[in-house]
């Protein structure tokens, strides 16, 4: 069952790998919370580096990052430390099913995702060939084919805006975010 704009969600808080628990809604910021695969998924991280990188622009356009992986806690721990904003575990796919974020195993073989996965890899290849990451799983838990989604949470609770990724990486781009929240 898909999220769309409009939906009120429930308060939670959420346990981060990262720090201490997260409140959705947050009263004092946006939420963009996002969902993702399996710890230390190249397609993932690809993304996420884009992220790190305009962090202060997030930050600074009142919106807080969350970001859950299907991953247990200690393996996306390894992965995740250095990130400077909520990693969320979520390995029986709680939160998936809640958000209506789903699986495609044709999320690797859309055309569109070919030139992030062959970029993702090279990468993650030249930093596991460095030793500044670690491999993942070949058989991460929670499978291999999820599809990413992005949620926009107002402090109200209300859906502001909704993606939900047709292949591995397609997602809203920071512009696409900051864009939305200046509406």
């Amino acid at each position: 069952m898909a999220l769309r704009q409009g939906t009120h969600l429930r308060a939670r808080e959420l346990e981060s790998v990262t720090g201490p628990a997260v409140r959705v809604p947050d009263p004092d910021a946006l939420i963009h919370l996002q969902f993702r695969r399996f710890a230390g998924c190249p397609v993932c991280n690809l993304h996420l580096r884009s992220i790190v990188t305009r962090y202060d622009e997030i930050r600074t356009a009142g919106i807080r990052e969350i970001v859950v992986f299907h991953s247990p806690a200690d393996q996306l721990r390894e992965h995740v430390a250095e990130l400077p904003f909520a990693v969320v575990a979520d390995p029986g796919k709680r939160l998936y099913r809640e958000f209506g974020v789903e699986s495609s195993k044709r999320s690797l073989l859309h055309p569109r995702a070919w030139w992030p996965v062959l970029r993702s890899l090279a990468r993650s290849t030249a930093l596991l060939l460095r030793g500044r990451t670690k491999a993942p799983s070949l058989f991460p838990d929670g499978g291999r084919w999820g599809l990413p989604a992005d949620f926009l949470i107002a402090p109200d609770g209300r859906v502001l805006a909704s993606k939900y990724g047709e292949h591995v990486y397609d997602q809203w781009s920071v512009d696409e975010l900051l864009a939305l929240a200046s509406r």
